[in-house]
């Protein structure tokens, strides 16, 4: 018996601006392991994670994977208009 489990895009702000784009299991632990620097995204060495601004539940990684490739083409203002909508 498999456990089902949900995936959630997020978009994180770092401290300098900047927008990054991820999926995961476990919102809160990989937003810890992006401030920490251990098991985090290149992303976040030369400015910190600050904090979670989006995100959005998806029921298997073949369709979070999908929709975080549709984010990560979108514009800086189109992503702060999805970020707004929320």
């Amino acid at each position: 018996m498999t456990i089902k489990t949900d995936w959630t895009v997020y978009i994180i702000e770092a401290e300098n601006g900047h927008l990054y784009t991820g999926i995961t299991t476990d919102i809160s632990r990989r937003f810890q392991q992006h401030q920490q620097g251990k098991g985090g995204a290149r992303f976040f060495h030369t400015s910190q994670a600050k904090k979670i601004v989006y995100q959005e539940t998806h029921p298997d990684r073949s369709t979070a994977s999908k929709r975080e490739a549709a984010i990560k083409k979108l514009s800086r203002q189109a992503k702060l208009a999805l970020i707004a909508s929320r």
